[in-house]
C-alpha cells in the first residue's frame, strides 16, 4: 500500500471517484472546486494498492475554532486491511501540524462510528439530512415590503461586503459545540450558492438562499447556507428565499433538494418539513483532543 499527497488532475479526479463511490447520496465537488480550494492547510491524499486507488483522506482547518477536520474513506471491499487507520494517523498529524488543539470529523453509518470510537473520537453533535423531492414549482410566498431578490452573479460586490454584518451573525447561530471560526476568504469560497438569492434592504443583506448543483448527477442539488438576519426573522423571509430556490430547481430540471441542519436548529428543521422535506439520515459529529490540547 501507498500513500501519496494529491498533485494533479488526475489525482483529484481519482479522489473525487472514491467520494463518488463511497458517499452516492451527495454531492462531490469538479476538480476545479477542489483545485479552487487548494491552500497549504489542506491535504488530499489517495491510497493505492499497486495501481489500484482503494481509498482517499483530507484533513485541513476546519470552521470550527481551534479545530481541523479529518475525512478517511475507504472503498468497502478494500476495509479492515488498516488502509483506514494509515489514513488516519497521515490525517491527524497534519491538523497536528498546524497547530491545532482539536480534530473533529463525521460519520453516518454504523461502520464508521465504531471505527472513530476505536480511536479516541466521541460524539459532540448531530446533524441531520432532509431531503425534498421536486415535481413542480412550489408556490412563493410574498416578500416584505422594501425588499427585493437578487442574486450572487447579479451583484456579485455584495457577498464580500455582507461579511461583518450579516455573515459573522449567520455563522454564530448555528447550533454547533463549538463556535465557528470563518474567515472573509473562506466565507467567499466556501459558503456562496450558485445560484445565490440575496434578499436587500437598503442596499444590505439581510437574508440568503441558495443551491450547490451536483455536476456529476444535474438533477440533484445541496441547499447552501439559507440565513435571516435576526431583525428581519418572523416576516416570511427565510420561507420565502427557500421556495425561491426549489422553484429555481424545478426550472432547471433538478428533481432532488437536500440539506443539512444541526439536531438543534429546531427552527430550520421545522421550517424544512413544512415545506415538505422528509428526513432521509443523521450524521454524527465526533471530535478528540490532539496532542497541543
Amino acid at each position: 500500500m501507498e500513500i501519496t499527497p494529491c498533485t494533479s488532475d488526475v489525482d483529484y479526479e481519482h479522489w473525487r471517484r472514491v467520494r463518488i463511490a463511497v458517499i452516492p447520496y451527495e454531492r462531490t465537488q469538479s476538480v476545479a472546486e477542489l483545485r479552487a480550494g487548494d491552500t497549504p492547510e489542506r491535504l488530499l491524499l489517495l491510497a493505492r494498492d499497486g495501481s489500484e486507488v482503494v481509498g482517499h483522506g483530507l484533513a485541513q482547518r476546519g470552521d470550527s475554532a481551534g479545530a481541523g477536520s479529518v475525512i478517511p474513506r475507504v472503498l468497502p471491499e478494500h476495509r479492515r486491511r488498516g488502509i483506514g487507520t494509515a489514513l488516519l494517523e497521515r490525517l491527524v498529524a497534519h491538523v497536528e501540524g498546524l497547530g491545532l488543539g482539536t480534530v473533529r470529523g463525521t460519520a453516518d453509518d454504523d461502520g464508521a462510528l465504531a471505527f472513530a470510537h476505536r480511536f479516541g473520537f466521541v460524539e459532540v453533535n448531530r446533524e441531520v439530512e432532509q431531503t425534498y423531492v421536486v415535481t413542480a414549482p412550489p408556490d412563493v410566498a410574498p416578500l416584505p415590503e422594501g425588499v427585493e431578490v437578487v442574486t450572487a452573479r447579479e451583484r456579485p460586490e455584495l457577498w464580500s461586503a455582507c461579511f461583518e454584518r450579516f455573515g459573522r451573525e449567520a455563522l454564530a447561530g448555528f447550533a454547533v459545540d463549538t463556535p465557528l471560526d470563518v474567515s472573509l476568504e473562506r466565507w467567499k469560497r466556501d459558503w456562496l450558492g450558485d445560484p445565490m438569492f440575496l434578499a436587500v434592504h437598503d442596499g444590505e443583506v439581510v437574508g440568503c438562499a441558495g443551491l450547490g448543483l451536483d455536476s456529476d448527477n444535474p438533477s440533484r442539488a445541496e441547499n447552501s447556507l439559507t440565513a435571516v438576519r435576526g431583525d428581519w426573522r418572523g416576516r416570511g423571509l427565510a420561507m420565502h428565499l427557500k421556495q425561491r430556490t426549489l422553484s429555481w430547481a424545478a426550472d432547471h430540471g433538478v428533481t432532488e433538494v437536500y440539506t443539512w441542519t444541526q439536531d438543534g436548529n429546531a427552527a430550520m428543521r421545522t421550517l424544512n418539513t413544512r415545506l415538505g422535506y422528509a428526513t432521509t439520515r443523521v450524521g454524527v459529529q465526533l471530535s478528540r483532543e490532539t496532542r497541543w490540547a
